[in-house]
This record gives C-alpha cells, sequence and structure tokens, in this order.
C-alpha cells in the first residue's frame, strides 16, 4: 500500500525526517514572478536574491499557485494520496488541487484523495504533513487521518509578526507612505489567523523586545500547553527566533521549538527580518 504526502511549498519542510513504511513526500512549488523574472519555490530558490529583487523593482510582485497538472502527477503515484494546502482564503491553491482530485478520480476512481485546507500557512502544513506520516506509520486507517487531520487544522494558531512593509505598500495593502514611515519608526506588526483563514493584523508596535513579548502572551491567551511542537519560521531573523524560541523556553521548559527559515512563498509575505509562528 503506497502514500504519498503532498503540499504545496507554502510548508516549511522540505522532506520529512523520519518518513513511515510506504510514505512518500512531495511538494508543488508556487511561483512569484518579480518583473520579468519568475522564482520557483524549490529548495534550490535562493530566497535572500529574490527578497533583493521584489525591493529593486518599483512594481509590485506577484505569486502564482500550482496548477492542477501539477499537483494530479503526484495524485497518481499511491493508493492513498493526503494534499496539503496554504488557506484557501489567501491562495487559490485548494482549488486546483480540487480540479486535480476530480481529474484523477475519473480516470482512476480506486485512489483515495483527501485535500486538507489548512486555513494557514507555513508551520500548519509542515505539522499537519509530520502528523500524517506518524499516523500512517501507526497503521491507522485512511478515514481516522483525515479527521485527525482536519482537527489538527482547525485548532492550529499562527501569528506573523512584519518588520518590512515594502511589499504591503507595493500590493496596495498599505499606503506607501504608511510603509516608508512605519520603516523608519522601526514599527512592528502582529498578526494571527482568523477562524475563516485570513489575516487579522492586530497589533502594532515600536521594537522587535515588545512584540516578541506580545507573542508569548498571546501563546499564553491561546492556551499553549507547553507539550505541543512550536515552528518558528525566520526571514533573515535568527536573532529574533533564537530570542523567541528563550522566551519559550523560559515559560515552557518542555516545549519542542524548532526554528527553519521561511519558504520562499512565506519569505513573500513575511519580507526581510519576518518571523512566523506556529502552535
Amino acid at each position: 500500500m503506497s502514500w504519498m504526502i503532498v503540499s504545496d511549498s507554502s510548508c516549511e519542510i522540505r522532506e520529512l525526517a523520519h518518513p513511515s513504511a510506504g510514505v512518500q513526500f512531495a511538494l508543488v512549488p508556487f511561483k512569484i514572478r518579480v518583473g520579468e523574472r519568475e522564482y520557483v519555490d524549490l529548495a534550490t530558490l535562493n530566497v535572500p536574491q529574490m527578497l533583493q529583487a521584489m525591493t529593486d523593482y518599483n512594481g509590485a510582485s506577484t505569486t502564482a499557485c500550482p496548477s492542477p497538472e501539477e499537483w494530479a502527477e503526484f495524485f497518481l503515484q499511491a493508493d492513498y494520496c493526503i494534499a496539503l494546502t496554504i488557506s484557501s482564503n489567501l491562495s487559490g491553491s485548494y482549488n486546483a488541487a480540487v480540479a486535480a482530485r476530480e481529474m484523477v478520480l475519473e480516470e482512476h476512481p480506486e485512489k483515495k484523495i483527501f485535500i486538507l485546507d489548512t486555513l494557514s500557512c507555513s508551520g500548519a502544513l509542515a505539522g499537519a504533513a509530520e502528523l500524517a506520516n506518524k499516523l500512517i506509520g501507526e497503521d491507522q486507517t485512511f478515514e481516522d487521518i483525515c479527521f485527525a487531520l482536519q482537527k489538527f487544522a482547525e485548532s492550529t494558531h499562527i501569528l506573523f509578526s512584519l518588520a518590512s512593509f515594502d511589499n504591503l505598500a507595493k500590493n496596495g495593502r498599505v499606503s506607501k507612505v504608511v510603509g516608508f514611515i512605519a520603516g523608519r519608526l522601526n514599527m512592528r506588526v502582529l498578526g494571527r489567523r482568523t477562524p475563516e483563514g485570513k489575516i487579522d493584523f492586530y497589533f502594532k508596535t515600536r521594537g522587535e523586545t515588545r512584540v516578541l513579548a506580545k507573542i508569548l502572551e498571546q501563546m499564553d491567551e491561546d492556551g499553549y500547553d507547553g507539550v505541543h511542537p512550536v515552528l518558528i519560521s525566520e526571514c533573515g531573523n535568527q536573532t529574533a527566533a533564537r530570542l523567541l524560541e528563550h522566551g519559550i523556553l523560559a515559560k515552557w521548559p518542555e516545549a519542542p521549538v524548532r526554528i527553519v527559515p521561511c519558504s520562499g512563498l512565506c519569505s513573500f509575505y513575511a519580507q526581510d527580518q519576518g518571523i512566523i509562528i506556529t502552535y
């Protein structure tokens, strides 16, 4: 019995550390267009170079989600497929995966394909991939695994700390004047996932120390138990990621904390000095 866990590249892991027997893991990449140049979000992507190109380009950069054909290629490679996507309220990746499932099942109705709209991004997809791999290794049924992944997605919290507003300004999310002033004043903005899978920017302050303290406060308010994994994704900001890790371990000494670099797609949104935390 063969299994395929496939995620779009908003996922922050590029491979499973210990894949269970019969499990393959794959990514379908987003594309980031900066002017006339297209960057493909694979492990080989030079993220700092892409971010610099975005800064140098006067216009708005854009992203394109994986196509149905790219999803279908991986659905054809296993008996049981689990697909993980960024929130359907942020991208068309989920809809593309659904279209791919219909295409594949028309020719191969015996296949089992589950598509999880994580209502999130980044560490939520990484955590779902690792949970699916674990449950497959425990010989749980396809239906039980799908149910557990749905519950996982609904209970996951994610926070976004932004230090750069250039991309938001170029895409019209904030005015260029506000973006410029915020950058000069060393502002930090904290966002969180809404139940609908959108981003709510709900807190702003000056300086990184204050926003890191707010993250710890928010984790406490959300009922973090110090047991479940915490994934910190950083975009050129190892210092803040380490400080946050230190703060988490001071409050929850046994918390399993991991720091990884942001993928290309997540770097597009987090930008330089941004961090994303999933718990």
